[in-house]
């Protein structure tokens, strides 16, 4: 079990102060494939009674889904045997809707999140693809699976630079946010 007592993060707070714009969903609790299948239903009847944002649709579907299933494939178990952790909540701003993901991750693992995503905001979209290929192409997949192709595929499927901070929560945990633009 992953002891709180001295966490000088509060996500209600933090929940509190992030959530801009239009909300148009926003869960905050276990990542289940139930709760997945859910989400992604709810966020598919958004788009369904809400003509005017229609044409982010397809991205935002995407993107989200792609998201959820990070918080429950790479999130941290905080107690053993138990689902795992997540946030996750969509904004509509005038012309674009803003993903946006959190979960508790191990401070080791910081840099190596920091580093890829900086990799992939760095590059073109030609390079981008190019990546994405080497990774297919080469088998080079994670522990976990993916080989990071799903970050790869958000930045070409929205064109945009993927949003990240990590705040402290204790002397071994982050709370990790990425927050993704799709226009």
């Amino acid at each position: 079990m992953i002891d709180y007592s001295n966490s000088v993060f509060d996500l209600k707070k933090w929940l509190d102060a992030g959530q801009q714009g239009n909300v148009l969903q926003s869960f905050s609790g276990e990542i289940t494939s139930v709760v997945i299948t859910d989400l992604i239903e709810r966020t598919e009847n958004i788009f369904a009674t809400t003509p005017s944002i229609e044409s982010l649709r397809k991205a935002t579907i995407h993107v989200f889904v792609e998201c959820i299933q990070n918080l429950f494939h790479h999130g941290l178990e905080l107690e053993e045997g138990k689902p795992k952790f997540g946030v996750c909540y969509l904004s509509y701003f005038e012309s674009s809707i803003k993903v946006i993901t959190g979960n508790y991750i191990l401070k080791e693992k910081q840099q190596m999140i920091s580093d890829r995503i900086n990799q992939i905001n760095s590059l073109s979209k030609e390079e981008l693809k190019a990546l994405y290929k080497l990774i297919l192409n080469n088998e080079e997949f994670s522990e976990k699976g993916g080989g990071g192709l799903g970050m790869i595929d958000m930045a070409r499927k929205t064109g945009t630079k993927m949003e990240y901070e990590f705040l402290p929560v204790n002397e071994k945990l982050l709370f990790y946010v990425l927050k993704i633009n799709i226009i």
